[in-house]
């Protein structure tokens, strides 16, 4: 049994930088379950949006975030964020992310940092690290928490559930005056269950990707944060509103199931449409004209939709994203990243187009959470994407993400900071140890993979880009039958990660399938054939 002041779960940006917050004010335990980049973040090429320019305004991104958040999105969150841009900017400057710079005639000033365009933004206001934002991020971070003294790190350590005072107590984990005491937390390496107990736990394990079959995210990002909230009785929010990225590398049949996970999640970032690559079909004909006059650069939902419904009407299993028309140095240099991967499989971007598929890719949704990221279970908060801020509503705003998980690690740690010191740590009750009871070494393996192929499966099918009545409620009678079976096995055997991530994901396909169902209209990332109007009732989040 340890204790900390603050247990920080997840290593991304919104992770790291609490870390390096809070640590300030007291010792800090952070663990992630792979190895400290093997987040999102690190995935992240785009880059990260803040008004700089002076042709720029706050008001303008409030404006933009607003309205591709389809009338949900807290306008108040949306102020907050957009105005912490400059100074969050800053300080990752500071902690050595270098921007790529505009270069001019003059030569290249501190200041002249490149701005790209991304569906949705009516300016330029992207800073970027070429296509490496989020590696350059975590890069910076990562040393910078590896050498300070009051954070311990922890890798591969996963957490299973959240310590509470209602499950000691034995009462309904959803009813009023719960505490967060912490986690129980299974150290993967050694098989041992230990109980970290902390003053403070911060959720910062980003999204739940890996619940569709296709996905840009990396194979981490089984919603776990989401899940053992849900399970503790927090409140979870916007859980329907999941944005399928439009273009993510397509790799066909078996090649999708024997290429490694980076190549199987490999996003081909936005920002080249931004640039000017254009999308179509096989024979050569562009389509987003029809859908949007913003074309190419339509928000990522419209965007999907498109190419999800040019695919079905063709019965093609991808279309084309072409940049080849620009010049071949500017390729090379904007996109270094995405140049080398496509490259590294036989398609050389500056010459032929590239094969795409939308993907699962951002959760709008997630835990509950106020202004200073906190849920309704006393002491636990949580950020970055496993949180529902109220920024995104039903649609997020290209690289809008980065910007909110820097933000909302800020605002929690100055709220944690401003508290009086009576408040500051908690009296710990009894906490009981771990308790395998008659749980035994598994002999039946093939449950796990089994019940993971059919979530992803049918959650993809049921519960995707387009959505129906009838598709919902198929969605909602296998994930009943699914998730008593994983429950069943999780009780019966020895936990290891595996079934830790499969009973996550089970809860998580729950959630969106019952956020689904209860909303019964079109709205942003969300979209239902049955009803396809948006309605004035509905504009209000969804809250389970």
């Amino acid at each position: 049994m340890i204790k900390t002041d603050f247990l920080i779960i997840g290593s991304g940006l919104s992770g790291l930088l609490a870390a390096l917050k809070l640590s300030k004010i007291g010792s800090v335990i952070l663990i992630t379950k792979r190895s400290l980049a093997d987040g999102s973040t690190s995935k992240a090429q785009g880059g990260i949006a803040c008004v700089w320019s002076q042709e720029d305004s706050f008001e303008s991104h409030i404006k933009d975030t607003m309205t591709v958040g389809c009338g949900i999105s807290r306008e108040d969150i949306v102020e907050k964020v957009v105005k912490s841009g400059p100074s969050v900017i800053d300080e990752l400057m500071g902690f050595g992310v270098n921007f790529s710079k505009q270069k001019y005639p003059s030569g290249v000033t501190e200041n002249d940092i490149e701005l790209g365009l991304e569906g949705g933004h009516s300016h330029r206001r992207i800073l970027h690290v070429e296509d490496r934002t989020g590696p350059a991020i975590e890069d910076a971070l990562i040393k910078k928490v590896k050498s300070a003294p009051d954070i311990k790190l922890t890798e591969f350590a996963i957490a299973i559930d959240l310590i509470t005072k209602n499950k000691i107590e034995g009462i309904a984990s959803s009813a009023t005056g719960n505490i967060c005491y912490g986690a129980y937390v299974l150290d993967i390496r050694k098989s041992e269950v230990i109980e970290i107990l902390a003053n403070f736990t911060i959720i910062a394990t980003g999204g739940a990707g890996k619940v569709y079959l296709y996905t840009s995210n990396p194979d981490v990002s089984t919603g776990d944060g989401i899940a053992m909230a849900a399970r503790a009785g927090a409140r979870i929010a916007n859980m329907e509103f999941v944005q399928f990225h439009p273009t993510c590398l397509y790799f066909p049949g078996s090649a999708l199931i024997e290429s490694s996970p980076e190549n199987r999640s490999f996003l081909i970032s936005e920002a080249l449409r931004g640039e000017g690559a254009v999308l179509y079909l096989k024979g050569g004909k562009k389509f987003m004209e029809k859908y949007h006059p913003l074309a190419e650069l339509a928000p990522r939902d419209v965007v999907a939709r498109a190419i999800d419904s040019e695919m079905k009407k063709s019965g093609e299993d991808f279309v084309y994203l072409d940049i080849s028309h620009k010049p071949s140095n500017f390729i090379k240099k904007r996109f270094p990243k995405i140049y080398e991967k496509c490259s590294s499989l036989g398609i050389d971007i500056t010459a032929n187009p590239i094969p795409v598929v939308p993907s699962a890719h951002y959760f709008c949704g997630g835990v509950l959470v106020n202004e200073h990221g906190e849920t309704n279970i006393n002491r636990l908060f949580a950020i970055g994407e496993a949180s529902c801020t109220g920024l995104h509503g039903a649609n997020r705003l290209a690289s809008n993400s980065l910007l909110e998980c820097a933000s909302f690690a800020d605002f929690l740690s100055d709220k944690i900071s401003s508290l009086p010191g009576e408040h500051f740590r908690v009296k710990f009750p009894k906490i009981p140890k771990w308790n395998p009871g008659k749980a035994r070494d598994s002999d039946e393996s093939v449950v796990l993979s089994q019940n993971w192929d059919e979530i992803r499966h049918f959650m993809w099918n049921y519960v995707g880009i387009l959505r129906s009545n009838k598709r919902l409620e198929r969605a909602k009678k296998r994930i009943g039958l699914i998730a008593k079976e994983i429950n069943d096995y999780y009780w019966d055997f020895l936990i290891g990660n595996d079934i830790i991530e499969l009973r996550n994901i089970a809860v998580v396909a729950d959630l969106i399938i019952r956020s689904a169902v209860m909303r019964k209209e079109s709205r942003g990332i969300h979209y239902n054939i049955d009803y396809p109007n948006q309605k004035k009732s509905f504009a209000r989040p969804t809250v389970i």
